[in-house]
């Protein structure tokens, strides 16, 4: 695995874990035109994929893949075996299989809560997986799985992150919940308490306090009538 490789493909995880909290052990979903791929290029997908992302990796499928391998016959029988090795994930076309590209998309709607990967050499799929935000995009080039650079759509959603303009809607729900757990959240019937704002002064304290006669101040009145007194006398 070549150096620069690597430090791209770490540069890219870094990106997705930080701005769309991706964490280990990583989904990956892959349809059947990714694990003919890893055949024909003898790609040991189990083995090295989790080395490439730098991280444990679930390997996954869905019901409509593996029914679209097997309509096709033996020209993608090996295909089929590998991706039957894999963790099955439960999608909504129990009943009425489709095409593996379409249940894949399926799968990464409202916002791709499970945080998946999609693996796949299918080019309109791709296309399609590059108009939504936040879904890495892994392909086989030449004997080497490549993890795709971040597409102008999660780019963009990521600016307007960093504006304060837009909450992800996996986001919204926890936020509530941190809110209502420190008792941030009013609750319905409950009062919102009514701060109590700092005072004026106390008008008492305002009021001019009274000078007490002393009786330093009454002793030369007193002194002035004995004189007077006296002078009468003689």
């Amino acid at each position: 695995m070549g150096v620069t490789r690597q430090k791209h493909a770490k540069k890219i995880m870094g990106f997705y874990k930080h701005n769309f909290q991706f964490r280990e052990p990583f989904q990956v979903l892959l349809d059947g035109t990714f694990c003919q791929a890893a055949l024909r290029n003898k790609i040991q997908i189990r083995e090295q994929l989790p080395g490439y992302l730098d991280g444990a990796a679930q390997l996954c499928t869905t019901r409509c893949v593996i029914k679209e391998l097997e309509s096709l016959g033996k020209a993608l029988y090996g295909a089929k075996l590998i991706a039957q090795r894999f963790e099955v994930r439960s999608c909504s076309h129990h009943k009425n299989p489709v095409s593996g590209s379409t249940c894949l998309l399926s799968m990464i709607e409202d916002g791709n809560p499970h945080h998946f990967f999609i693996a796949t050499q299918d080019q309109d799929l791709s296309n399609k997986v590059k108009r939504k935000p936040g879904i890495p995009l892994l392909f086989i080039i030449q004997n080497t799985m490549v993890l795709d650079k971040p597409s102008p759509k999660s780019l963009a959603f990521v600016q307007k992150l960093q504006t304060n303009q837009l909450v992800p809607e996996y986001q919204k729900q926890s936020i509530v919940e941190l809110k209502e757990k420190e008792g941030l959240v009013k609750q319905k019937g409950e009062k919102r308490r009514k701060r109590k704002r700092a005072g004026g002064p106390n008008p008492l304290s305002c009021l001019k306090k009274k000078k007490k006669k002393t009786q330093e101040g009454q002793e030369p009145s007193a002194k002035k009538n004995k004189r007077r007194k006296r002078k009468r006398n003689r």
